[in-house]
């Protein structure tokens, strides 16, 4: 048998969602410095522009589930690779969105996925090569629906 909810309990339901909704978020992006994370991501060391590919439409229709495809200008040689990837997203209420580690047998420096965006936003891509250098593409994305229930 189906127990259906009285009058009261939905209310009570109902005032406990809306308190969750407005709780703030602990890593939110407004009260963490982005630049300070991808420090911790990479050490002290300052991002070059070049060499890193961002594909990401400028005007997504949302930013529920966004294809976005990186790719670095690697010849991936033992001696000569992309060592690391790491997407952030500065308008996240969690910015860091993913790392990849890559190694010279994983043949080409490329990654592809979806991605879920809160607001219109700067996405940035970083690529940290074999002799520690760092590369970084950025690109604004002027998101008309948010995708993290915003």
């Amino acid at each position: 048998m189906v127990d259906v909810l009285n009058r009261r309990q939905m209310l009570a339901a109902g005032a406990m969602g809306a308190a969750i909704a407005v709780l703030p978020h602990p890593a939110s992006a407004q009260t963490q410095d982005v630049d300070a994370l991808a420090r911790e991501l990479m050490g002290k060391v300052t991002p070059k522009e070049g060499k890193v590919r961002l594909k990401i439409k400028e005007v997504p229709e949302s930013g529920v589930n966004e294809p976005i495809g990186v790719s670095v200008d690697s010849p991936m040689l033992p001696n000569d690779y992309v060592a690391a990837i790491h997407v952030l997203a500065e308008g996240n209420p969690y910015p860091v969105i993913a790392s990849w580690y890559l190694t010279p047998r994983s043949g080409r420096a490329e990654v592809n996925f979806r991605l879920r965006l809160a607001k219109s936003q700067v996405v940035r891509a970083y690529a940290v090569t074999s002799d520690g250098q760092v590369w970084v593409a950025r690109q604004e994305v002027k998101v008309t629906i948010g995708g993290c229930g915003g």
